[in-house]
């Protein structure tokens, strides 16, 4: 195998991808009260909300192992590129640092780069599918490396939050703010910083005006980066996704556009009914 790509369970994968047979996904560990979930090909989105709905317990996630990165190195892989959730916000970039250092004079490639996406979710996605790109293109291990890194430093990932109970059991949200913010039914529109953590656009009450304020805010970056691929994740909410899908085409009618279920990692932090664009 020339190259190959893992990418942590936060990230989506689309059938595309899946085709190629060089991506792998390395499993986050989600926890809701005393049941544990394994983020793999068996997570059930529906029953994880209903489970998230029926408990006051505050969902959490535990990042891969180095040892779950490590093992799934391919001796045989020329090239090796692994794609986290933003470091800021999650410790899976170390766990695969020290994966790379522990395999480091073991007969494995030393062609290893870690790309922290400052990103989550379909960002990831976006970083992966970018990375295949520069690869059927035969750019080097190191062209390779820096024309990503340029990538995701000119992506943006917006998103929409409809529960925030989440963040309030996280203590992100006092417990003023959420029960006025649900009473009033105030969406909060959000965005990744540069350095992948995350800040506040805007406000707006109901779901017609949130989305509305998405989409405003994803043309107005797009005036700037011009990007290529729209990719856009959904929790239980792919009305919503088509909305922009069938918006952001009209303004971008060249523009790759993939609409992509969350798994597990994006399903928990989004919450019921959540929306993440990322470009």
């Amino acid at each position: 195998m020339e190259y190959q790509i893992l990418m942590d369970s936060c990230g989506e994968v689309t059938d595309e991808m899946k085709s190629l047979g060089v991506i792998s996904s390395i499993p986050l560990t989600l926890q809701v009260g005393d049941v544990e979930i394994t983020d793999d090909e068996t997570f059930n989105q529906t029953k994880f909300v209903e489970l998230v709905a029926s408990t006051d317990a505050c969902p959490r996630s535990a990042c891969p192992s180095p040892e779950l990165y490590k093992s799934a190195f391919r001796a045989d892989t020329k090239r090796i590129y692994i794609i986290t959730l933003s470091a800021n916000l999650s410790g899976s970039y170390n766990s695969a640092a020290l994966a790379k250092s522990l395999a480091a004079g073991k007969d494995a490639t030393e062609q290893i780069h870690i790309f922290n996406s400052c990103s989550a979710s379909v960002g990831q996605t976006l970083i992966a599918r970018k990375v295949i790109e520069c690869e059927e293109l035969g750019m080097s291990f190191e062209e390779t490396v820096r024309t990503v890194e340029e990538y995701i430093d000119s992506m943006n990932t917006v998103f929409v939050l409809e529960d925030l109970s989440f963040l309030q059991r996280n203590g992100r949200l006092t417990g003023l703010k959420y029960i006025a913010a649900s009473l009033l039914h105030i969406l909060p529109i959000l965005a990744a910083t540069p350095e992948g953590t995350i800040y506040q656009l805007g406000q707006a009450r109901g779901v017609k005006k949130a989305m509305a304020e998405l989409l405003d805010n994803v043309l107005k970056f797009a005036e700037n980066s011009k990007p290529s691929r729209f990719y856009i994740s959904y929790c239980n909410s792919l009305d919503r996704a088509e909305f922009l899908r069938d918006k952001i085409n009209e303004k971008y009618p060249a523009a790759e556009i993939k609409l992509l279920d969350m798994r597990g990692v994006s399903t928990m932090y989004a919450g019921n009914r959540g929306i993440i664009v990322a470009f």
